[in-house]
């Protein structure tokens, strides 16, 4: 499988493209004219530097507005050709796309089309060129790629073919199986963007919210399937116009793009296992089967903090490295571990972002095949030097320059608490928390569809719909993704203003990436009680928004009492319930949220978000207040 970016794709000048595109391990590219145009060296030179970074330029695009054009017009059509084919010598390529023409003056009809584009292949096959002709989704006559085929079959020229774009069929809800019926050696090219559903202009839609493979909402899968179905075995290649992306890094957003071809087409041989899929095999999506443990990087004096949170919440100090300075805190299935180590990776995370996640540790079904995937999927891999009595536990590079470590029972590296840390004998008390219900990671907004990606390629996780969640200083995107059966959810949350909550705890942390800890209760009211008679002080909720709560819920006094009391917050989807409270943000902006489900409620507490935002601003502003 030969894989291809367009140049546009990607925000950089032409050089640092080349650069990006190389790195992430792409075959070649589409050339965007106005990439090169905008470039001081000569075509023949940006060609060379193409090569010189081990690229081939697959495509030369666009060509626009060439079929159906009357008298004077169409022969200034073909002139332009002809210069597009001389730059094209010049750069060494031998494709060009042609879309469908959206000029005012472009007359209809299969046949004119099919004669104006047959006589231009001949002009073309005469220099050795091929031309690729695509249906644009807001062409003025042609806008389906069933018309396309149409025309270059009755061109019927060997140096004709046609071009397929997932966005312009898609977007139009054109069914994808139609493909299947078009001989595959007549598809001269495959360009694949996906998109978020909205109901918009087609052509601003496509201009600014293309993404890649896996992150938006379009049936891509299904259209590969069908492209596949043809027999076709030319390159993959993504051709996005984004903002976010405009304006991101060159490389990340290059690496995001060669990711999502490899899951691409991993799902459509998983889809359609008779399809031959040039894709080297790689293990399944992998199922997660929950948190094993979160590991905090502190330092002596940032560690009694913490350690007081943790014991205010019912944890206990249950056992010690055996060769480092890190405490197991647990409760449940909940393990915490503290790193107060002052060498090592959590010593530089501390020294970069102070108190703060820096290793989350996910319970997976085979730890061997969960590498084997994410490095197929361009993950970064980690280690560091063992020191005696010490297992080697695999992992892989996460967000926020954190850590994510895989454990697993079939190669026993769940005996790593027995082999590497001795039991305290401390008492085990016994709040109600039983397992980490989900962890809300922070981010900058342009990073969201990056981590999505990142998390439901790898592992068998889904993503839920997006969500604003409104604070009182701007917006905060929310993504959820969680394993099919809800024991394992992650919360990605953008911040496109410093001023939030989010982005203030990206400020603040010089961008860690966990902001808070979500652990689920058996009985929110007894740990309530319980963490309340330790010392555990709760983010306290105002009266108005329990007043509300019973015009809006209809709870009995009782209910509303007792929510009241706890500073318990509380929603429902339908029938199912959530309680949720919070407690006081450590040092730093990080804090922990008790939760109870109830009835199979599958949600966050979305509708609480503002109140919980806006209770932690004033409590933060209270703190920042100079005292009399």
């Amino acid at each position: 499988m030969k894989t291809s970016i367009a140049t546009v794709s990607i925000a950089g000048n032409l050089r640092e493209k080349l650069a990006a595109i190389a790195a992430a391990g792409f075959d070649g590219l589409e050339i965007f004219e106005q990439d090169f145009l905008q470039d001081a060296a000569s075509p023949r030179e940006v060609g060379q530097m193409i090569r010189d970074h081990g690229l081939q330029v697959m495509l030369f695009q666009p060509f626009r507005d060439f079929e159906g054009l009357p008298g004077p017009l169409r022969a200034r059509a073909f002139d332009r050709a002809r210069h597009k084919f001389d730059l094209m010598a010049e750069l060494g390529a031998d494709l060009m796309l042609i879309c469908s023409s959206v000029h005012p003056q472009a007359l209809g009809g299969i046949d004119r089309a099919a004669d104006d584009l047959a006589e231009l292949a001949g002009i073309a096959a005469d220099r050795g060129l091929r031309l690729g002709y695509e249906a644009l989704a807001w062409g003025r006559h042609v806008n389906d790629h069933r018309d396309a085929w149409e025309i270059v079959r009755r061109a019927d020229h060997p140096a004709l073919g046609l071009i397929l774009d997932s966005f312009h069929s898609l977007s139009r809800r054109i069914d994808p199986d139609t493909i299947r019926r078009i001989p595959g050696d007549r598809i001269f090219f495959v360009q694949l963007a996906d998109a978020p559903q909205i109901d918009m202009d087609l052509l601003y839609w496509s201009r600014h919210f293309r993404n890649m493979p896996g992150e938006g909402d379009l049936p891509v899968v299904d259209f590969m399937r069908a492209v596949a179905a043809t027999g076709y075995a030319g390159p993959l290649s993504l051709e996005i116009f984004n903002d976010q992306f405009r304006g991101g890094s060159p490389t990340g957003i290059a690496r995001d793009g060669h990711r999502s071809l490899i899951w691409l087409m991993d799902q459509v041989r998983r889809a359609e296992p008779s399809l031959a899929v040039d894709l080297p095999a790689i293990p399944a999506n992998i199922a997660v089967r929950g948190v094993e443990f979160i590991e905090f990087a502190t330092d002596p004096a940032g560690a009694p903090e913490l350690e007081t949170a943790l014991a205010r919440m019912g944890f206990h100090r249950d056992s010690l490295h055996r060769n480092k300075a890190v405490s197991v805190w647990r409760q449940g299935a909940v393990r915490i571990l503290v790193n107060t180590e002052q060498t090592g990776f959590a010593h530089s995370f501390f020294l970069n972002h102070g108190t703060g996640v820096c290793d989350i540790g996910l319970r997976v079904e085979d730890a061997a095949n969960t590498v084997a995937r994410a490095t197929a999927l361009d993950a970064t891999l980690f280690s560091q030097p063992l020191g005696p009595q010490e297992m080697t536990i695999p992992a892989i590079r996460g967000v926020g320059g954190s850590i994510l470590h895989f454990i697993d029972e079939k190669s026993g590296l769940d005996a790593v608490w027995k082999v590497e840390f001795q039991p305290t004998g401390a008492p085990e008390p016994d709040f109600g928390l039983f397992r980490v219900d989900h962890l809300a990671e922070t981010m900058g907004y342009d990073e969201m569809l990056s981590w999505t990606l990142f998390y439901s390629a790898i592992f068998d996780m889904q993503r839920r719909p997006m969500l604003d969640v409104a604070d009182p200083d701007g917006l905060v995107r929310s993504q959820a993704i969680a394993s099919p059966d809800g024991g394992t959810r992650i919360t990605l949350n953008g911040a496109q203003s410093h001023r939030t909550l989010a982005g203030g705890f990206l400020a603040d942390s010089m961008g860690s990436a966990v902001q808070h800890i979500a652990l689920a209760s058996r009985d929110i009211f007894a740990s309530a009680e319980a963490m309340a008679g330790a010392g555990f002080e709760p983010l306290e909720i105002p009266d108005n928004y329990y007043d509300d709560l019973r015009a809006r819920h209809g709870l009995d006094e009782a209910t509303i009492a007792r929510l009241r009391r706890w500073n318990i917050l509380y929603e429902t989807e339908g029938e199912a319930e959530f309680f949720q409270f919070y407690g006081r943000p450590l040092a730093g902006g990080l804090f922990f949220e008790i939760v109870e489900r109830r009835g199979g409620y599958d949600g966050y507490g979305a509708s609480n978000a503002p109140f919980r935002i806006a209770a932690l601003k004033r409590l933060l502003r209270a703190k920042d207040m100079p005292r009399a």
